[in-house]
């Protein structure tokens, strides 16, 4: 763990606390989780790289280390230990990527330890390798946000274009999954919760192609019900203009480029031709699963990317009609996994309890919302859901906050942080 938060952290921290003197819960929430993986799950390593776990579990996921160092971004410009921070994730994850580009979840050195001695092609370095899109667009656009706020090009070694290169290719590898992919992932503990089995033989269920790219898993690391993902299609379609800007502007590789763009407006014409459902209640609404044959998955999970999530991951906006008849369709019983209790109402997943919603689907629900009310509840909700630890968790019953799951969990943490950074620095919603 890091010895000395860096010091605009700390400012920060400070300024934001000083005006939450009238909200004393807010207060010692955002002052417990702001740097909770700073002082927890953060390791400067002697090879110049920096090694973030993601909690109560000792290895690195591609998707939540990204995520529990975005909050940090708008101060790395003027705070070098800040940029020592996120430039030596970004080298680490490129290294991990380039080491196998299906894993989601890394070790800090190849020691083999793993959650599941699960039948895929594995090695010593990797802890799981669940094929997860998300998993490969979060790195990128950690390093992307960290260029447009710093203007500092020297992540973009020779070796983060190879990662570029070796993801467009996958990706195009996964456009036509069950014809070209080597992927496949067999789960056979007698224990072994049926949201980790890819059925098929390890493939999957069939799927037609229709310019998406097919996942095997969701980011909330539970198989897919069908193999194109929608919203982690949206976010690689997001990713994809990044790696098209970074060819032309850093590498200056017209060819990369033309690569990017070309499989970006594929993944997005799959996206708006199979990936949008004509609710008989809610109109056009995008599904969360596909197969392409007509079948579709109608739902929402807590975590990110998500539906909720489009516009705060950059693929459409909050005033999107399609988006907007979505959110009201997940935000009701019609999604299967919204629960109302009484403590909480929100979004959860199908990777916890019944009646469990989540910080995550809570502080995305308020990084994405333009109405004050529904803000000032998500914020009340945060003062009274927290089990009396002053953390953020994964899941918690709507009936029993004290219920949940995850003690320990650096990501929720560090939305719950951002979402809070957020109200406060851009709205007057907690002003005294």
């Amino acid at each position: 763990m890091l010895n000395k938060i860096p010091n605009s952290i700390v400012a920060a921290v400070d300024e934001i606390c000083s005006k939450l003197d009238h909200r004393p819960t807010l207060q010692k929430l955002f002052k417990n989780c702001f740097t909770n993986t700073l002082e927890t799950t953060t390791e400067l390593l002697k090879d110049g790289t920096t090694y973030v776990f993601t909690g109560d579990i000792p290895a690195l996921w591609l998707r939540d280390s990204s995520a529990q160092v975005r909050h940090y971004i708008p101060f790395a410009k003027e705070d070098p230990d800040v940029q020592r921070i996120i430039e030596g994730l970004i080298k680490r994850q490129i290294m991990y990527i380039l080491i196998d580009p299906y894993a989601n979840a890394f070790n800090k050195e190849p020691n083999g330890q793993c959650y599941h001695k699960d039948i895929t092609d594995t090695n010593d370095w990797i802890w799981e390798r669940k094929y997860e899109i998300d998993s490969l667009c979060y790195p990128i656009q950690l390093a992307y946000l960290y260029w447009k706020a710093t203007d500092k090009q020297d992540i973009f070694d020779q070796e983060f274009k190879e990662a570029m290169q070796t993801i467009i290719e996958l990706w195009k590898t996964e456009q036509r999954h069950h014809e070209e992919s080597p992927y496949s992932f067999l789960r056979l503990q007698e224990d072994s919760p049926e949201h980790g089995q890819l059925y098929n033989g390890g493939k999957g269920m069939p799927v037609n192609y229709t310019g998406m790219t097919w996942s095997g898993f969701r980011p909330s690391d539970d198989a897919c019900t069908f193999g194109y993902l929608i919203p982690s299609n949206m976010f690689a379609v997001v990713i994809l203009k990044y790696m098209e800007e970074i060819a032309e502007v850093v590498y200056k590789d017209d060819n990369l480029k033309k690569s990017a763009s070309m499989l970006g407006k594929e993944i997005d014409y799959g996206i708006k031709t199979y990936g949008i459902y004509h609710h008989p209640k809610w109109g056009r609404i995008y599904a969360y699963e596909t197969d392409g044959f007509g079948n579709y998955n109608l739902m929402d999970d807590a975590n990110v990317p998500s539906l909720l999530s489009a516009p705060y991951l950059g693929y459409t906006t909050s005033q999107d009609p399609i988006y907007q008849n979505t959110r009201k369709f997940i935000l009701s019983k019609d999604n299967p996994y919204y629960y109302e209790g009484k403590y909480a109402k929100g979004i959860g997943s199908p990777h916890t309890p019944e009646n469990y919603i989540w910080h995550i689907s809570l502080a995305m629900q308020g990084l994405t919302s333009d109405d004050r009310d529904e803000i000032e509840e998500i914020l009340h909700l945060f003062e009274t859901t927290h089990g009396d630890t002053y953390y953020m968790h994964e899941g918690f019953d709507v009936d029993n906050p004290k219920n949940f799951t995850r003690h320990w969990f650096a990501w929720a943490n560090s939305l719950f942080g951002e979402f809070i950074y957020k109200v406060v620095t851009e709205t007057d919603i907690l002003s005294k």
